[in-house]
């Protein structure tokens, strides 16, 4: 008659005696009221399965069971066991299958496992991993992106203001490994710049990275086809790397830096919370000493570090970092105004005048201002941070220009005059301001805009007002009339006499 087996509780027991506290299989076995044999069975098994003690919490009865008792003791001593863990980190590589390994260890081993048995037994393995390692991700493959719920305060060393820093955090599917850094927001710049900084520690790129469906990165969230902002997608362009953000209220997607991001919160940031930092820059030094001592320890289950991962697994697999230097640009969408100017951060820039009023995409850097119109460029300009000043190409303007658009100098002057002789005066100086007059039709329409919201009465004596202390444009004029001070009276002008010094001559010392 078979002998009956222990239950699982007894089993474990067994198994937290020997490991936690060291004792004999004697002591062992008097202590759960067994036999010596027995006790060193199930420690045998759970040694030739090649199990790690402590089990996880979420290590269930049932998958131990299957997993010591699923080949009887005699069939296991014929059949070599493989080496789990390097069959993982196998699997991690590129082009790796299970089945290849499972022919390479029957070549070694041919009175090993059939295909079979070796794929239920590294199921079984696989099932006391925790939910990351459990995925199976191919080496320089992904690249996990986000930000951590954790922020870290800036004290400003002349003022005493405490201002919030952002964490970035990037993780690698295959090898785990980790980079983390403050940013002084969530802005775009600061992601992609992170994004940027994050390949160059990691030195090289992978084939996809997966971001959370954050503003900086995904224009239009969709479960389906999520718009990708267009400054990131020209960065993946850049780089050559596919973005696939993670489905929205899908956590799964992006486990690896879920994870990643719990850990930085615990062993990056929590060890830093009582140490006060005066700068960006030297809160991710602090950072960074961290991190090397994370990624170089060894993993708990696995026996190797999250640096010797990256060095040995991902890295040979991911492609080389791009040679030109990435300039972060930002994007926007405008319309051209009649006078065929966009405006960009208060400066304005030509486009070819038959795009007026047409709906345009600019894409502009520290160094230029590019001008799309339906994805092809129609204009280009040097960056230029004088406001509201105009940059403009004499070949946006051809003779037919007044023609095509309809608009002329002597046109708006009869609508001026029609108002009033200041706002006529007023039209006549603007115009005569610029170095070609259409880059005063913006100004003169807002102007004489103003007459359906305040009168021609009110409009006139306004022009009056500014004209009077050498203000030119509607924008003094707009701040004339809603402070109501063309309704107060203007003084007299009079020739102040010059005070008397010695070095004020006079007009009769020339004659």
């Amino acid at each position: 008659m078979p002998r009956k087996r222990l239950s699982m509780r007894l089993i474990r027991e067994v198994l937290r005696l020997h490991y936690d506290h060291g004792l004999s299989t004697n002591l062992i076995s008097r202590a759960c009221g067994i036999a010596r044999s027995t006790c060193q069975e199930y420690i045998k098994r759970f040694v030739s399965r090649g199990l790690a003690w402590p089990l996880p919490e979420s290590f269930e009865n049932t998958a131990l069971d299957a997993l010591l008792f699923s080949l009887p003791p005699n069939d296991e001593r014929k059949k070599p066991t493989p080496d789990w863990k390097e069959i993982r980190r196998e699997l991690s590589r590129k082009g790796v299958t299970l089945k290849l390994l499972w022919q390479e260890y029957r070549g070694q081993h041919p009175d090993g496992y059939g295909y079979t048995q070796f794929t239920e037994h590294y199921r079984l393995w696989s099932g006391h991993l925790d939910v990351t390692m459990r995925q199976t991700h191919k080496a320089g493959e992904k690249l996990f992106v986000d930000y951590a719920g954790m922020t870290m305060d800036i004290v400003d060393a002349c003022t005493g203001e405490v201002v919030t820093a952002q964490i970035f955090v990037a993780a690698l599917g295959a090898s785990n490994f980790i980079f983390a850094e403050a940013t002084p927001d969530q802005s775009l710049a600061s992601w992609i710049g992170s994004h940027i900084r994050a390949l160059q520690v990691i030195g090289g790129v992978p084939e996809v990275v997966v971001p959370d469906n954050l503003k900086s990165g995904v224009k239009s969230p969709c479960r389906y086809e999520p718009e990708i902002n267009p400054a990131y997608q020209e960065w993946a362009q850049h780089y050559g790397v596919a973005v696939i953000p993670a489905r929205v209220r899908k956590p799964r997607d992006k486990a690896k830096v879920e994870s990643a991001v719990l850990i930085v919160e615990r062993w990056v940031l929590a060890p830093l919370r009582n140490r006060r930092f005066f700068s960006i820059a030297e809160l991710n030094d602090a950072i960074r000493d961290q991190l090397e001592e994370l990624n170089g320890r060894p993993l708990k289950g696995v026996g190797r570090s999250r640096q010797d991962l990256l060095d040995s697994v991902d890295r040979p697999a991911l492609h080389p970092l791009p040679k030109a230097h990435y300039e972060i640009a930002d994007w926007k969408n405008a319309k051209v105004n009649l006078d065929y100017h966009i405006e960009v951060e208060k400066h304005f820039y030509s486009v070819p005048y038959t795009l007026a009023r047409k709906h345009v995409e600019v894409r502009h850097t520290q160094g230029i201002v590019e001008i799309f119109y339906q994805g092809t460029r129609v204009a280009s300009h040097r960056r230029s941070y004088k406001v509201y000043q105009y940059t403009t190409n004499p070949d946006h303007m051809p003779k037919s220009h007044q023609e095509a658009a309809g608009w002329t100098p002597e046109r708006f002057k009869a609508w001026g005059g029609k108002i009033g002789p200041y706002v006529l005066g007023m039209v006549e100086d603007v115009l005569g301001r610029r170095q070609h007059p259409e880059q005063g039709y913006r100004s003169i329409l807002g102007l004489l805009r103003l007459e359906s919201t305040f009168g021609p009465d009110r409009l006139n004596r306004a022009c009056q007002r500014a004209l009077r202390y050498g203000l030119t444009g509607r924008r003094p004029v707009h701040e004339i009339l809603k402070k109501k001070q063309d309704m107060l009276a203007l003084p007299e002008q009079e020739q102040l006499p010059l005070p008397a010094h010695d070095n004020v001559r006079g007009a009769n010392f020339y004659k």
